[in-house]
């Protein structure tokens, strides 16, 4: 049943039965008090635990502030055409989830009644997003054309950014990236080999912003009320 953390004292209690070689009732009742003793002043305890709330929000604004760095980055790069990039900005974030998902795990292994799985679910979530992101900046290092769909992606990527909140659902964002595929499927064929490369590199990346918002869409459907 996963009480697993029962195991030390149900050992203590059973080791003194073992000691005094009896289970007669008087000293059932000794050990089911000592249980309840012992039960009810973790759960005292328990209650004034400090919370980490505060900390945790923090996590929070630092988390959507690095998500939002990242996205205008990637908008600067497209603008200019210039796809240099090292993922560092992605190695960041990667490293504040870390910290805020340790965090969170600590908080809720320590709260029996106050539990943070809403929080845990949330972090977990921008590490997929994350991931997701680090494959984009890797795309955008292929992009060196300053073509006119690069400033159409980087226009959406300025509008992720500013949508970030914890509390959007992110449901618009998705009809975007629809009127955006069809922009692109009304456009004139590229005329160069790397006009080609290139377009083909920026459907990649509409593709993977769709499901960076999708992952966004599917947490608040799940955990936003």
């Amino acid at each position: 049943m996963g009480w697993e953390i029962g195991i030390t004292p149900s050992s203590v209690l059973v080791g003194h039965l073992l000691v005094q070689e009896s289970t007669s009732p008087a000293l059932l009742l000794n050990e089911v008090l000592l249980f309840l003793i012992g039960t009810s002043f973790a759960l005292l305890v328990n209650l004034y635990m400090p919370s980490r709330e505060k900390a945790i929000q923090s996590y929070h604004l630092q988390v959507e502030e690095k998500l939002k760095d990242i996205l205008l980055r990637f908008k600067y790069y497209l603008s200019r055409g210039d796809g240099r990039n090292q993922a560092q900005l992605v190695d960041q974030l990667d490293k504040l989830l870390d910290e805020a998902l340790k965090l969170v795990y600590l908080d809720h292994s320590d709260h029996l009644f106050h539990q943070t799985d809403y929080h845990i679910h949330y972090f977990e979530m921008r590490q997929r997003q994350s991931r997701i992101l680090r494959n984009m900046a890797q795309q955008i290092n292929t992009c060196h054309l300053a073509a006119s769909e690069s400033l159409i992606l980087a226009q959406l990527f300025s509008k992720i950014a500013a949508q970030l909140s914890q509390t959007n659902p992110a449901h618009d964002l998705l009809d975007d990236i629809e009127r955006y595929l069809q922009v692109f499927r009304n456009r004139s064929l590229p005329k160069t080999r790397e006009e080609f490369e290139t377009r083909a590199t920026l459907l990649q990346l509409l593709r993977e912003a769709e499901t960076f918002i999708q992952v966004k869409v599917d947490f608040y459907q799940k955990y936003g009320n």
